[in-house]
């Protein structure tokens, strides 16, 4: 195919480079401007109108910077060339070049986003085709280890699944508990766990929660208590699946468990005489024992992941490698609890809860737990759950959790950026913080995140006039300057800053306040 692509001086190499490494038959035409994304579809048919006819008559196709913010479909209705955008970047130009007959380019979005777009596609129907399987899950579920939790699959051989904890749940209201179960499913959870309340007995409590949640819900519903009395009435309840038992509670509850067939999560220890086993050997053999001891029901072996320097993590991870060695072949699904080390580490979440899911695959786990009790553990079960799918893909296809078509960068880039420097023949000068401020007569803005969205309160003269909500910035100034409450160049310029930083806590789910940065610096030590 021969293809003409339109770029600035600045990215010429760039795009030049590209060009050569590309099987089509490739013409890169330079505009005589510095910066690509300044061009227009008008600058460029002007300047393809310049080209001779011959060299326009055997171009199939026109690729145009993707930083262009119009539509560059006038390109094609003026020169009858099919005209589309390119990448954002143009050291991305060779990746477009290689997929440019498989991709289905756009006049309106750029080429990399739609490649983005198509591998996360086609990365999620992998996985939903997976679970569609009907065939495929009924003979996984015949290998050891595989089992039922309610009607989901659970096992080495299916994606990890998420169990989310509503911690603390007696003591919420109905609405609150039902509200944080909608959330957690919404955010990716599998499973929702009711978390009790340790060493208090709200059995009383448990049949209206389970069946409200039952009732609601379209996923398993587990009980996270080691009293017997809790377990019994979770159990006659309908709850799917208990966490936990130990050598202290088995005996008081497995005969229901046998006779309601649920499984269970069973832990190494005996928290009724106190016993906690302190070595890699005590809590492998001790999973190993109470596994035996509960013959006649599925059990999730929970080697109880320790946090950081609490024990040792690292034994924790190698008491679970061992205790899967030591069953084989009659293996059994892995219950990792994550939470244990988000919750007790003062580091974002994102990159700790995918490298542990990364961890939790390479040990054959089946069942990734966590809360969300602090605020620096916000969007666990959904970073859980997208982990989880990266793990899954990158196992089914033999590779690293790397161009799998779903990510989890939310905070860097996964390239760096072309880095152009154009030099300008004007006068320089640094900028400072220096302009006075001066009231604006218009009135001014107290600014908020609230109930997951912005909201801007204009005042006049010290009283309220009217509250302003919108998902994005743009929504609320536009607002603004709609209804004329803003007279001042640096008011507008202040609230444009303001509200940009109000938009971007909303996106990840920090804490705002006007007037103060929402990203600290990095501290010096």
């Amino acid at each position: 195919m021969k293809i003409l692509i339109i770029t600035g001086e600045l990215a010429s190499s760039i795009v030049h480079d590209a060009s050569l490494k590309s099987d089509h038959d490739v013409q890169v035409h330079v505009v005589k401007t510095p910066i690509a994304a300044f061009l227009t579809p008008n600058k460029m048919i002007d300047e393809l109108r310049s080209l001779p006819a011959d060299e326009l008559r055997s171009v199939e196709m026109i690729i145009t910077p993707g930083l262009i913010r119009k539509d560059v479909s006038p390109i094609t209705q003026e020169l009858g060339i099919p005209a589309y955008k390119g990448s954002t970047d143009a050291a991305d130009l060779d990746i477009v070049l290689e997929m440019v007959e498989k991709l289905d380019l756009s006049t309106k979005k750029s080429a990399d986003k739609l490649i983005e777009e198509e591998q996360r596609r086609r990365a999620l129907k992998y996985i939903s085709d997976f679970e569609a399987d009907d065939e495929n899950r009924k003979k996984l579920l015949k290998k050891p280890g595989n089992i039922l939790v309610g009607d989901l699959p659970v096992g080495e051989d299916f994606p990890m699944r998420v169990l989310a904890e509503i911690a603390n749940a007696p003591i919420l209201s109905h609405e609150e508990l039902l509200k944080r179960a909608e959330y957690f499913v919404k955010s990716g959870a599998n499973m929702v766990d009711i978390g009790m309340i340790a060493g208090e007995n709200m059995a009383s409590k448990i049949p209206a929660m389970v069946k409200l949640l039952k009732d609601e819900l379209n996923v398993p519903i587990s009980i996270d208590t080691l009293q017997a009395e809790e377990i019994k009435v979770a159990v006659d309840a309908g709850v799917d699946m208990v966490l936990s038992l130990d050598h202290g509670n088995y005996n008081e509850v497995l005969p229901l468990l046998k006779e309601k067939k649920i499984p269970a999560v069973i832990l190494p220890t005996d928290y009724k005489r106190g016993w906690i086993p302190e070595s890699i050997e005590e809590r492998v053999n001790s999973l190993i024992h109470l596994k035996n001891k509960c013959e006649g029901i599925e059990v999730i072996a929970d080697p109880v992941l320790d946090p950081i320097n609490s024990k040792s993590m690292v034994d924790s991870i190698m008491a679970c490698r061992r205790f899967t060695e030591e069953v084989k072949p009659d293996y059994s699904p892995i219950f990792f609890g994550i939470g244990n080390v988000t919750e007790l580490l003062d580091v974002d979440s994102v990159g700790v809860n995918a490298l542990l899911a990364g961890i939790s695959m390479e040990l054959g786990a089946s069942i990734l737990f966590t809360p969300e009790e602090s605020a620096k553990t916000l969007g666990s079960v959904k970073e859980l759950s997208v982990s989880s799918k990266m793990m899954f893909l990158a196992k089914m296809r033999g590779s690293i959790p790397k161009d799998l078509g779903i990510n989890l960068l939310v905070f860097k880039d996964k390239r760096k950026g072309e880095v152009i420097t154009e030099e300008i023949d004007v006068p320089e000068t640094e900028g400072l913080a220096n302009y006075k401020f001066t009231q604006d007569p218009a009135g001014s803005f107290k600014i908020n995140v609230i109930n997951g969205q912005i909201m801007a309160v204009h005042y006049l003269k010290m009283k309220p006039t009217i509250a302003i909500y919108g998902q994005t910035a743009k929504e609320i100034y536009d607002e603004i300057i709609t209804r004329k409450l803003v007279s001042r160049i640096e008011h507008a310029a202040y609230l444009g800053q303001e509200l940009q930083k109000a938009e971007d806590a909303l996106k990840l789910g920090k804490n705002y306040v006007q007037d103060f940065p929402i990203f600290q610096k990095f501290m010096e030590y």
